[in-house]
């Protein structure tokens, strides 16, 4: 069986474009129509790729496709979404796939430590893996990472100066604690700290990568703002503890990212120290921060829970000395991240197939 054009251009001429009385057909919205068998696809062409009506054109398309053409009709997955004008900056990082941001509501939920294994465990996948510190004032990766002697170099390119990240079991990394001595502290106004960002993400080879995590500082700041205004970001993954104090501010965050303003996808919550497991029970789970907050926030929220990672002691030691704990092969821990990066990726295929590319943020001017 195959679709033919007429067909397909007569079904979706139900769909109306919101807030116009024209159908997506009549504004010459369609292109390239395909079939093969079940299977149909298409094109749609907006005049913005950061046009907020993307998502319920689509989804009207696909059912008005269902009801008045076949009901047996394959489109999901195939229907490919262009835009006349793309925002220049996003061809900054044109190598990168992937930018993921890694982000909590408040501190002390060890967003770093997740953020640093799961880059560890997604390099262990068989990705290209770059990783960003962009907590400016906590500075962390490079002592997890057992990188703290490193320094990248810099090489001139057409008369810039351009940075070369460091390298750590497999993943490229940069952070403002290779650049100052580990006992001071970061004593920089807000302009200054974004500002480094901006460097680390524009002024730096990264080259070909699937993945680049950004570990944000916690809350909602000015780095966050710099960071959706420089770069298009795929998804953003939130890490939280069970606890409910946690859980509130991870909740601002989420809503952070989901506002129209921001409109970063969502790819899942982390639920962090999700029990505490002692080395000698291994059978043995103590819910000393609650027992499933993070499970009962995505659902109410609806979405993915990516993983749990359980509060042990190769955890904790493993940041002091610089070797994740997810490199420990066959724990329970290592078997966790493992997993919270394989459902990372998998929510980040399925976020990629299902939406189109991420706009970085416009700030205009009143």
């Amino acid at each position: 069986m195959s679709f033919s054009e007429d067909k397909v251009l007569a079904a979706l001429e139900k769909v109306k474009y919101p807030g116009k009385d024209q159908n997506i057909v009549e504004l010459g919205l369609i292109s390239k129509i395909w079939s093969e068998g079940n299977k149909l696809g298409f094109t749609i062409v907006f005049d913005r790729s950061n046009d907020p009506v993307i998502p319920s054109v689509r989804k009207a398309s696909v059912k008005a496709l269902k009801k008045y053409l076949d009901p047996k009709v394959e489109v999901e997955g195939n229907i490919e979404i262009k835009a006349k004008q793309v925002i220049e900056s996003q061809k900054i990082l044109p190598e990168v796939k992937n930018i993921i941001a890694v982000a909590s509501g408040k501190g002390g939920v060890g967003k770093s430590t997740v953020a640093v294994n799961l880059a560890v465990a997604t390099a262990k996948a068989g990705y290209k893996v770059g990783l960003i510190d962009a907590d400016i004032y906590g500075p962390s990766i490079p002592k997890m990472l057992n990188a703290e002697n490193q320094r990248p170099s810099v090489e001139v390119v057409d008369g810039k100066e351009i940075m070369l990240p460091a390298e750590s079991y497999g993943v490229k990394l940069l952070s403002i604690g290779f650049f100052v001595e580990p006992e001071d502290a970061v004593v920089w106004r807000g302009p200054m700290a974004t500002n480094a960002l901006r460097q680390f993400m524009t002024q730096t080879s990264w080259g070909e990568l699937d993945y680049l995590f950004i570990d944000l500082p916690p809350g909602t700041s000015d780095i966050h703002l710099t960071m959706v205004q420089e770069v298009p970001v795929t998804g953003a993954v939130i890490v939280s503890t069970p606890q409910q104090v946690a859980l509130a501010d991870a909740l601002k965050g989420i809503n952070m990212f989901r506002g129209d303003k921001i409109n970063v996808p969502v790819l899942g919550l982390v639920e962090n120290m999700a029990w505490f497991t002692p080395a000698e029970l291994p059978d043995n789970k103590y819910y000393i921060f609650g027992k499933e907050g993070g499970v009962n926030l995505a659902e109410k929220l609806n979405i993915p829970l990516l993983g749990q990672i359980p509060i042990v002691q190769s955890v904790c030691e493993g940041g002091d000395t610089g070797k994740p704990a997810v490199l420990d092969t066959g724990s329970d821990v290592s078997e966790a991240f493992e997993n919270l990066a394989k459902n990372m990726i998998r929510e980040t295929e399925r976020r990629n197939t299902e939406m189109p590319p991420t706009s970085i943020l416009e700030i205009k001017k009143m």
